[in-house]
């Protein structure tokens, strides 16, 4: 074990005494990481936080009485929480369980390598880091840059675009169209023109998609990856492997 790592309290919280006791073996391979106890439920979870003080959670979701989600709601409201990674067999739940700012989520089964970023990811993002980024996300939302209309041109005329009731920018060949309330609108701009100016209140999810953080609904699994849902509009843009991460820190901040 490294001398010149900090050692890390670990509790786990799962019904399954299987499950736990993978994840213990498991975290003894883990450089920096000792086993402080195990709880079978919320409640035996919440007297272990008191009395153990840990430093991280390895929660798992669908448990019996109190679940993962309401468990972490809890110690999460707490003076200094410990950090929390849940171990869910189910993907469904990965939108609500970022709405309490994890560290992390992985699927069961956990291999070693996958709890080991996930620790590792943890040292390195508080839950102070991520209230900054909440912070930061809701200040740049308040003080809107850019033009507060775009002009687009057709074969019907011109056309004035509120930036505000815009939901997306997506790229389709040689043209952007902007999705809105009232429909599509094919615009003679780049994306990377878009997002250099609008960068404050659009993210880019995709190489070809830049979404309205403030219409952004929620994050779920397709068949052929990860999509954004948005208010107003039909259109789900995709999410790329690349930008998954971020689009994720992005959700838990904005909870």
């Amino acid at each position: 074990m490294s001398d010149n790592l900090q050692q890390l309290g670990v509790l786990i919280v799962d019904d399954e005494p299987l499950a736990r006791a993978r994840l213990a073996r498991q975290l003894q391979a883990i450089d920096g990481c000792q086993l402080l106890g195990e709880a079978a439920d919320g409640e035996s979870a919440l007297q272990q936080l008191d009395s153990l003080d840990p430093d991280l959670l390895l929660l798992d979701i669908e448990m019996p009485a109190t679940n993962g989600l309401q468990l972490a709601e809890q110690i999460s409201a707490r003076p200094n929480p410990p950090a929390i990674i849940f171990c869910t067999a189910h993907d469904e739940f990965a939108l609500p369980a970022f709405a309490v700012a994890p560290s992390g989520y992985l699927l069961k089964p956990v291999s070693v390598e996958q709890l080991a970023q996930a620790i590792a990811q943890a040292r390195r993002l508080s839950k102070p880091q991520l209230q900054k980024l909440q912070a930061d996300t809701i200040a740049h939302n308040a003080q809107p840059r850019g033009r507060r209309q775009i002009r687009a041109v057709s074969r019907r005329g011109v056309q004035l675009l509120d930036v505000d009731d815009i939901r997306c920018f997506i790229a389709e060949d040689k043209y952007v169209i902007a999705h809105h309330s009232g429909g599509e609108t094919v615009l003679d701009e780049s994306l990377k023109e878009l997002e250099a100016e609008f960068g404050e209140r659009f993210v880019r999810v995709h190489r070809s998609a830049i979404v309205a953080t403030e219409y952004i609904t929620g994050l779920r699994k397709t068949a052929a990856g990860h999509e954004v849902t948005l208010s107003g509009i039909p259109l789900a843009p995709p999410v790329s492997r690349r930008l998954l991460g971020q689009v994720k820190m992005l959700l838990s901040a904005l909870a």
